[in-house]
């Protein structure tokens, strides 16, 4: 499903539907992307919290085998974004 793109205007102005709504949204202001609104289910299916969990013990062990903290990712995370906006991203 592509998201809809709206206005931070629209989308405080319209913030009950889209919590309603199972679309995600790409939030914009002067047409640049700000941030991003992605639904979930009210009650995630058993099926789904243990997929989760799963992803979450790959990436502990993952982390440990190549010696990577929660830390490094972190920054890692946060340089990368900061590249991003410096592109015009």
């Amino acid at each position: 499903m592509d998201p809809a793109k709206v206005g931070i205007r629209e989308f405080r102005e319209q913030l009950g539907s889209y919590l309603e709504s199972t679309q995600p949204v790409v939030i914009t202001k002067h047409g640049q992307t700000v941030g991003f609104y992605i639904p979930v289910r009210r009650a995630p299916e058993l099926a789904d919290r243990d997929a989760l969990r799963e992803a979450g013990r790959w990436l502990d062990s993952w982390l440990t085998e190549h010696k990577v903290s929660e830390d490094d990712l972190v920054k890692d995370f946060e340089h990368s974004r900061k590249r991003g906006r410096s592109r015009g991203r």
